[in-house]
């Protein structure tokens, strides 16, 4: 029978079919020798190689049994193992050449075969353009199928990394806490990308040093996903320390500052085949490393996955480095805010005390929010509460200043109104200060609010003014509770408005509550629910101030308070009549001996005669004093509280003075007698004349250097 092309070619294919394995074999080793980067991957490798026996099989099965080039079907895995090439990252070029150098080793065995069966050369060379354009034909249109697979999957595998990069913009650094932030990558990375992602950060970075190679290198698992995994390395426990031991992939990626790819077992943890270790960098600093590993998905990391890893962590590192700066200038802040604020509450009769500060949430930062307890003259006790407009270390620099001036202001005894306008004129300079700096933060106009309130255990009388605050909460002995009512008055810094004073009558035992407004007003509730909150749980019984503090903090900010808050509670005490003496005395000389016998008495009757000599001393100097330069009305006062304190009262606005008196000089020595007898001494202001006090206790000693001094 006369032998066609398409006959010789099916013969020479029916023969060479025994010995299918060695061309497969032989193709396999083509492959190698000329691509090499094909059999990197064991995984590829392996893929690779059934790619070539099926196609050459399916190849000989078509030239075997004359199929139409067209009719050939390629193997059912091969687009699959295009897109997996495309995801693999091997470029196109390769596939194409594995195609053209697999076409070509298989023609070259067939058509040395073909003479083995036919002497015919026209016979031949025909069978030999037959098996040629079949060949052809056959590699074209599977390239051109694997192509189109291979792009879209090239194209699918982009959008995919371009929606991973853009996601991590997103999710990546949602807010300021390190912590969180870390998280936020693990989460990210650990859906699409990972079967276990590690960050850790450099303990030097969290506490603001500079990345030093030298010496051991201490870490801070700050973040794992998933969360409970029983993957093979377990690692360190989240937030604990741990050495970076020396070789590892963490060190050589924190010590070159360049990313690490290993593939095979990683050192504790045999299950991992494919490891990514990225450093965070961030603005020229280097913050910790962050560990992508693979042990579910069998696909190794390719250079592509790199350099999306990378892309990952540089957003997710300039995220952690402004959650760590922010962290240290609220840390900064926050320190600051807290050295400004009272350390304790002073030795006082007039009220028992309990305060609570706390800061915003991490979101937020620190404001200027203050409480303070200011002891004044004649027992009284002074209560404020402010809250300085802003946040950060200006606020609290600003509420420092504040603070200060209230204090300075307290020690002359300025009536709560007064008070307020003088601080209100503070602000006002404040401001015009700060009104030229450069800096952004503190730049603009200073705002405040202020409440300043004296309480008087003599007369029981409170006396209080507010510069734009909340009124505070009054709960009497018999459960009442109520939100006083006082006159309104401007924020501080606005200026030109005055300020309005109120005087209640608290009975003994009162509670008053001094707030800000964080307390009381959130997202959640606007500040009329939060009085109501506030008068209920104030009402509640409890056994002392510190709990009825706790109670209100849990029951008004369950959650982190969105604004500053301080809380100052005062429960009000009496000063009975048995520890108080007044006498009116007349405007003579002879008054002064009769005030120190009604003195020198009274300090009998209250167990107090050391202090004997130097109360009359003292009463003595500030009688004569009232007498010879001060007006009618004259009062002497005596309390016997934590100390004796004298007072003498006239109807003259003029203020003493301490001056040096001279050998020969007969006056100027009083006043000198007076301080250095006296623990504390001053003279405070009324509507109508003044008040000279000065405040004694069992230490004071007679200074004789006051008479011999020149």
């Amino acid at each position: 029978m006369d032998l066609t092309a398409a006959g010789l070619v099916s013969r020479v294919v029916r023969e060479l079919g025994s010995r299918a394995d060695e061309l497969i074999a032989e193709v396999e080793r083509g492959l190698r020798r000329e691509l090499p980067e094909l059999w990197d991957d064991p995984g590829i490798a392996r893929m690779a190689a059934e790619n070539v026996a099926d196609h050459i099989a399916a190849g000989l099965f078509g030239l075997e049994h004359a199929i139409e080039p067209t009719l050939i079907e390629p193997p059912p895995a091969d687009l699959d193992r295009a897109r997996r090439l495309a995801r693999h990252g091997t470029p196109l070029g390769t596939m194409l050449r594995a195609f053209r150098l697999g076409q070509t080793i298989v023609l070259d065995r067939l058509l040395a075969e073909m003479p083995r069966f036919t002497d015919d050369a026209e016979l031949v060379s025909a069978a030999a353009r037959h098996l040629i354009a079949t060949a052809a034909a056959y590699v074209d249109r599977t390239s051109e199928q694997g192509v189109v697979a291979f792009q879209e999957e090239r194209d699918r595998r982009l959008q995919w990394r371009l929606s991973m990069v853009n996601e991590a913009g997103m999710r990546i650094g949602t807010t300021l806490d390190i912590a969180r932030t870390t998280q936020e990558l693990a989460d990210h990375a650990v859906e699409r990308f990972a079967d276990l992602v590690t960050v850790d950060l450099l303990d030097a970075a969290l506490h603001g040093q500079d990345f030093s190679s030298e010496g051991p290198l201490v870490l801070r698992r700050t973040a794992r996903a998933p969360v409970s995994d029983d993957g093979p390395e377990p690692g360190a426990a989240t937030q604990e320390l741990y050495t970076c031991p020396e070789g590892s992939l963490e060190a050589r990626a924190l010590i070159t500052g360049r990313p690490v790819k290993h593939h095979g077992d990683a050192v504790g943890a045999p299950r991992i085949h494919s490891t990514l270790v990225v450093p965070l960098r961030a603005r020229g600093a280097t913050l910790g490393v962050a560990r992508f590993s693979r042990h579910r998905n069998p696909d190794r990391y390719d250079d592509e996955d790199l350099l999306l890893a990378q892309e990952i962590a540089a957003r997710a590192a300039v995220a952690v480095d402004n959650a760590r700066r922010y962290s240290y200038a609220r840390a900064t802040a926050l320190t600051l805010q807290r050295s400004l604020l009272p350390r304790g509450a002073p030795r006082q009769s007039a009220v028992e005390v309990a305060y609570r500060y706390l800061p915003a949430g991490d979101q937020v930062g620190v404001g200027g929010d203050w409480y303070d307890v200011i002891p004044l003259s004649g027992a009284r006790v002074a209560l404020v509460v402010g809250d300085v407009v802003g946040h950060g270390i200006h606020a609290a620099a600003t509420m420092g200043r504040l603070r200060t001036a209230v204090r300075t202001l307290a020690d002359i005894d300025l009536p709560p109104d007064e008070l307020l306008t003088h601080l209100d004129d503070i602000v006002l300079r404040l401001s015009d200060e700060t009104s030229d700096d450069v800096d952004g933060e503190a730049a603009g106009d200073l705002g405040a609010t202020c409440l300043y309130a004296v309480y008087d255990p003599v007369s029981r009388r409170f006396t209080l003014a507010r510069a734009g605050h909340l009124p505070p909460a009054l709960v009497t002995p018999d459960g009442t509770a109520e939100i006083l009512d006082l006159p309104p008055g401007p924020p501080l810094g606005l200026g030109g408005v005055p300020f309005e004073a109120a005087e209640f009558e608290l009975p003994e035992g009162s509670l008053l509550a001094l707030y800000t407004d964080g307390l009381v007003e959130s997202r959640d509730h606007d500040v009329d629910a939060g009085l109501i909150g506030l008068r209920q749980v104030l009402v509640r019984p409890a056994p002392s101030l510190e709990e009825i503090c706790d109670h209100v903090i849990e029951t008004l900010l369950p959650t982190r308070p969105d604004d500053d808050v301080a809380l100052l509670l005062a429960r009000t005490h009496a000063l009975g009549a048995d520890q108080v003496a007044t006498w009116d005395l007349a405007a003579e000389p002879a008054a002064v001996a009769r005030a120190r016998s009604d003195v020198s008495r009274q300090l009998s009757e209250w167990g107090l005669d050391k202090l004997g000599f130097t109360a009359e001393l003292v009463v003595s100097e500030l009688v004569t004093n009232a007498i010879r330069y001060g007006q009618p009305p004259i009062r002497l006062r005596l309390i016997h509280d934590r100390t004796l304190l004298c007072e003498v009262s006239d109807g003259s606005s003029t203020t003493p003075h301490l001056r040096r008196a001279r050998v020969f000089d007969e006056g100027g020595r009083g006043l000198l007698l007076v301080a250095q007898l006296a623990e504390h001494w001053g003279t405070r202001h009324a509507r109508r004349g003044k008040t000279v006090w000065a405040e004694l206790s069992d230490s004071a000693e007679l200074p004789l250097l006051a008479f011999t001094q020149a």
